[in-house]
């Protein structure tokens, strides 16, 4: 044991954390996230038991962690995981940290889903960690669930995370956008249902006004979509109205400011855009389309 109090190491975190950049509300939680990672231990124990004397081992271990938080390396890579719809998904640097305004798209989609027939088929294009093809093959078990990723490493997390979860049955293939979908399956593609995506949508111009943890660590190709942002979703909705039915819809998140833009660019041939959904601040954050 050292003489010197968990409470102690955690405000001094805190600290460094707030000089480096970091909000002084996210430098708490962060500095009490990385202490339960190291301890082994759930908030309860922590708030309990932090005016203990450190246990033997904890200030190495804890200062390596601070160290790359104080770098601003996003704190769920530096712990492997991030809660998504109330559930905990392995996240590596191979893929986007989950964002709680994608939640807002699952929501969407499972709304859609209890409409459709009794086995909706699901295409999630993109899926990074899978944490939105695995979280709809859970909350929607009738579903069947396709996921389509262009990167390898991405496809092996959202496996790994399928697996762990119980959600074994979702599909992976490895590809760009809707073209992931082979011709075997291409042929079924009447039976889609619904595209559900969370692209890439930052314009390249932007990159740097982005928080460091964003610009410096998350996957370029998973962020940035040309100068204006919509490159990938262009190439997504054209696409999509290739494989989907009459009646099958496509959701996909979009970013702040982009709903105008969004707009203009649907055909209105092929898509009626039905709504455009906000997240809890109210920002346009998932277009929903109907295939005409």
């Amino acid at each position: 044991m050292t003489g010197q109090t968990l409470r102690s190491f955690l405000q001094h975190a805190q600290g460094r954390f707030v000089q480096a950049g970091i909000a002084h509300d996210e430098a708490e939680l962060d500095t009490e996230l990385l202490a339960m990672h190291v301890l082994g231990w759930d908030p309860a124990s922590l708030v309990t038991r932090w005016r203990e004397p450190a246990p033997t081992g904890f200030a190495e271990r804890y200062a390596g962690l601070t160290a790359r938080r104080e770098a601003r390396e996003p704190t769920a890579y530096i712990v492997g995981a991030r809660e998504f719809y109330g559930r905990l998904f392995e996240v590596t640097s191979a893929c986007l940290v989950p964002r709680p305004e994608t939640e807002e798209l699952v929501t969407a989609a499972l709304a859609i889903g209890d409409r459709l027939e009794a086995a909706p088929r699901i295409v999630d294009v993109g899926t990074g960690s899978g944490c939105v093809a695995v979280t709809l093959a859970l909350e929607q078990p009738r579903a069947r669930i396709v996921a389509t990723d262009v990167s390898a490493d991405a496809l092996a997390l959202a496996r790994v995370n399928a697996v762990r979860l119980g959600a074994a049955g979702v599909t992976f293939l490895r590809g760009s956008l809707v073209e992931a979908i082979r011709p075997p399956e291409r042929s079924k593609g009447a039976e889609i249902g619904i595209i559900v995506s969370n692209p890439p949508y930052v314009p390249l111009r932007d990159r740097e006004a982005l928080q460091p943890e964003v610009r410096e660590f998350e996957p370029p190709q998973a962020l940035f979509a040309g100068d204006d942002g919509l490159a990938v979703i262009r190439r997504l909705v054209q696409q999509a109205a290739a494989v989907l039915r009459s009646g099958g819809w496509l959701l996909f998140e979009i970013g702040a400011g982009q709903a105008a833009e969004v707009e203009a660019l649907v055909d209105t041939r092929l898509w009626a855009l039905r709504e455009l959904r906000p997240d809890l601040q109210g920002t346009p954050r998932v277009a929903v389309l109907e295939r005409q």
